[in-house]
């Protein structure tokens, strides 16, 4: 931006097409050049051609979009200083429950330390900065995750923090610096997973190593030969080969008992061949390495694919944007080596199972933080959305909704903060058993509650709540595809289920 000073009666005088300027937050701009290329067409910039645009402005964009522009600035008006403040790359947001309290400076938390602090603040200058244009771009393209981006997480340590905490963790220097990976609990894997949230790109989300988060974890645990474990590791961690979770199927969805897709072994034993199809693989397309849900002697067992002949997989469409390379996978006689078993042979079911935890939990903490994000959008919009005469914040009934919309946001992540909590005190083996159907329960809230904020956001919006581009972006977004979470890792009636069941069980005999 120019230093230039420049009167109100000189920006009057530039009110044509030859020469046409106007004022926003006491900067001014020349359009002259820039009117053929306004996406709104040329009208809507010759109504306010030297004039202050500011209400008009705000009435209809964002700070962001002239932050984008700004190289059309020349100069602000003399004696005035701009009131709207510039996001820069790490910013937090300054709108009101627009970030969780403990991130909040009049509010105090028990849970996060210094080393949480750094963390997020080096991942939200990394999402700003690296995630968010490329997940933007994906998003609206259909483009898997580029390598380049991959690379950068790589370096950055951040593939192996989505797998929370952990010995493989141990001397990865993580953020440059900001946190040590033998101190890493499961709130620096909170932080991690709700700040990567923020790239605002629902089928990006997914996209972005979200198959390696549910299917690695299974490798480590389970591996039955150290070396071919470390060698896996190795390079998926470095990013040159990818991974998924493939059990769901057809017949088999929260029903993981009824996977139909088989495994026999060869006479001499040292093999399996593989026959079946799997559905709605997240990131199949572009993976490496399948971690694959079989039935072996009719029970079922886990094996690691590596992709080859007789693998086929092809992409689905779905109502979120083809960058999470959703898939269909064919295996048409595959030879898989037998020591490529996760666990024991028949015994499949605990391995699926240890991993849902985290999965679930996961998946909860970026629902909450999408609520989140789409509360802000909300209170932004609500304050600047000029209607009737007055600002849509004005009317008791957007009151209403947005009062319903933080207290789901609110409540959400106190009870995630919680249970987090609990995270950190109890071993994976104790997780399984107290946090199993806690998690579920948690993971159900948080999808209805976003049903709640999705309907109510797009009551706020309006019209420009169902359309793609402009400031209805993210409402549009969140309402297409919230529901993802509702079905993935477990449909919320099966998790609700699961909830009251594990809680049965411990129910004491006296009381019935």
């Amino acid at each position: 931006m120019s230093d230039k000073t420049i009167t109100r009666d000189e920006v009057a005088k530039n009110n044509t097409e030859d020469s046409l300027w106007f004022v926003i937050d006491s900067k001014v701009y020349d359009v002259t050049d820039f009117v053929d290329a306004h996406p709104g067409g040329e009208y809507v910039l010759k109504q306010v051609a030297g004039q202050d645009a500011t209400e008009a402005f705000y009435n209809l964009h964002r700070q962001e979009v002239l932050q984008k522009y700004s190289n059309l600035c020349i100069g602000t008006i003399e004696g005035e200083k701009p009131q709207v403040r510039e996001h820069k790359a790490g910013d937090l947001s300054l709108v009101p429950y627009g970030e969780p309290t403990w991130l909040t400076p009049q509010f105090k938390s028990p849970y996060y330390k210094e080393s949480h602090r750094r963390l997020q603040k080096a991942m939200r200058i990394f999402v700003d900065e690296e995630v968010y244009p490329v997940a933007q771009e994906c998003e609206r393209e259909g483009m898997t995750i580029p390598q380049d981006l991959i690379d950068k997480m790589s370096k950055k340590g951040i593939l192996h923090m989505r797998l929370g905490p952990g010995k493989h963790l141990h001397g990865i220097n993580l953020m440059g610096g900001a946190v040590k990976g033998e101190e890493f609990d499961y709130f620096h894997d909170l932080i991690v997973g709700q700040e990567m949230t923020r790239a605002n790109a629902r089928g990006f989300q997914d996209g972005n190593m979200a198959g390696m988060t549910i299917s690695l974890t299974a490798v480590l645990q389970f591996a039955n030969n150290e070396e071919w474990k470390n060698k896996i590791a190795q390079e998926v961690f470095s990013g040159k080969k990818k991974i998924c979770l493939a059990i769901t199927e057809a017949f088999a969805g929260s029903d993981v008992a009824g996977i139909r897709t088989t495994a026999v072994k060869t006479p001499d034993g040292k093999h399996y061949i593989v026959n079946g199809t799997k559905k709605w693989i997240t990131n199949g397309v572009f993976c490496d390495y399948f971690v694959t849900g079989v039935k072996t002697d009719k029970e079922l067992s886990v094996v690691v694919i590596e992709r080859q002949a007789g693998i086929e997989t092809s992409a689905i469409k779905t109502s979120y944007s083809a960058a999470a390379g959703t898939t269909f996978i064919t295996f048409d006689n595959v030879k898989v080596p037998a020591e490529n078993l996760l666990g024991k042979e028949n015994k499949g079911i605990h391995v699926i199972l240890s991993n849902f935890n985290h999965e679930r939990w996961m998946m909860a903490c970026a629902v909450i933080r999408m609520s989140r994000l789409v509360t802000e959008e909300c209170l932004k919009w609500s304050n600047q959305r000029i209607v009737f005469g007055k600002k849509l914040i004005e009317q008791p009934t957007i009151r209403q909704k947005l009062a319903k919309m933080i207290s789901h946001c609110e409540a959400n992540q106190a009870w995630l903060e919680n249970v987090t909590y609990q995270m950190t005190l109890m071993p994976y083996s104790q997780q399984s058993t107290h946090l199993a159907g806690l998690i579920g329960l948690l993971k159900m809230f948080a999808t209805r509650s976003a049903h709640e904020i999705a309907d109510e956001s797009v009551q706020i919006f309006g019209g420009r709540a169902l359309t793609r581009t402009g400031m209805g972006a993210t409402i549009e977004m969140f309402h297409r595809t919230y529901k993802f979470d509702a079905i993935l890792g477990g449909a919320e009636e099966i998790l609700g289920d699961l909830g009251v069941r594990q809680a049965l069980k411990n129910m004491p005999r006296s009381m019935l």
